[in-house]
């Protein structure tokens, strides 16, 4: 694979993880639902994934590797449902926004859990995600039911946070095909208690929509995200991921009609140039 065909692919995951958020507004679906059939459709096709390239997701694993993957499939779940609360309550744009407000909680649980100073940089990320989310704030009454949906996104960047940390410091072996199947199996498991009598009740349309957000806009964008890995610099993938809110935005514009107000806009883009400078790296003298 050439590195175009790379970065090809690597746009295209971040243009399917940017559409999962039209799945939450076009459902009618509970989030809990929603998620759970995500996750049973994402471990399907990682599954024949697996079996494809030889390699079980269990493969070359010790049994606390697989706890600790199972573990973080529980934060997931709870990042995932968060997310689509938000989409259902205020929207794909302050859904988007309000989650890639999460690199200003990787900092400040980087400072609380493991001694890390804030940088300059840090801060200067800080104050412009903070910026950002009041201008796009509709209103400052938690009772706006779009306010109420940027808060849910908000939260869901900070659930998040978690899960990055995680696999920043304390990651298994595991391959990235193997730590989302494990993931996603955790978070299927932690939510059939609860979705499996909506499910028996979901429709013909609704079920396709599932298999195609967990086996098209998770399995699939998982696996072109790995291998643009190979031939892509890993800050390169991390600049074009965070472009997933442009890509909701504009896909909910396309698709919905769903204008954002000039306020969005401008918001939107200190945001996202805030996680956008959260990802760069000094260049080093030569």
């Amino acid at each position: 694979m050439t590195r175009s065909s790379a970065l090809l692919k690597l746009h295209a995951a971040a243009l399917l993880f940017g559409s999962t958020a039209l799945f939450g507004h076009a459902m009618s679906a509970s989030p809990t639902m929603i998620v759970l059939g995500r996750t049973a459709f994402a471990v399907l096709a990682l599954g024949l994934f697996a079996c494809y390239s030889r390699r079980a997701p269990w493969h070359g694993l010790a049994p606390r590797e697989i706890g600790k993957l199972l573990a973080a499939g529980v934060v997931l779940a709870l990042h995932w449902v968060t997310f689509f609360m938000a989409v259902r309550s205020g929207g794909v744009a302050l859904a988007t926004l309000g989650f890639a407000s999460f690199p200003v909680f990787v900092a400040l649980l980087e400072l609380a859990m493991l001694g890390e100073r804030l940088r300059r940089k840090d801060v200067a990320v800080l104050l412009l995600v903070l910026a950002g989310l009041v201008l796009i704030t509709p209103a400052f009454d938690v009772r706006n039911a779009a306010t109420a949906g940027l808060l849910w996104g908000i939260l869901s960047g900070a659930v998040y946070a978690c899960i990055a940390v995680f696999n920043r410091y304390w990651s298994s072996s595991a391959s990235g095909t193997q730590s989302c199947w494990w993931q996603c199996l955790a978070a299927a498991c932690v939510l059939a208690p609860f979705g499996w009598r909506e499910a028996l009740a979901l429709d013909g349309r609704a079920w396709l929509l599932l298999a195609c957000l967990g086996a098209v806009c998770t399995g699939l964008a998982y696996t072109m995200l790995i291998h643009a890995l190979e031939q892509v610099k890993a800050q390169t993938v991390a600049i074009v991921i965070c472009m997933e809110p442009v890509y909701a935005i504009a896909l909910a514009w396309l698709v919905f009609g769903a204008a954002p107000g000039p306020l969005v806009l401008l918001g939107g883009a200190l945001v996202v140039g805030a996680v956008l400078l959260s990802t760069s790296q000094p260049k080093k003298l030569v």
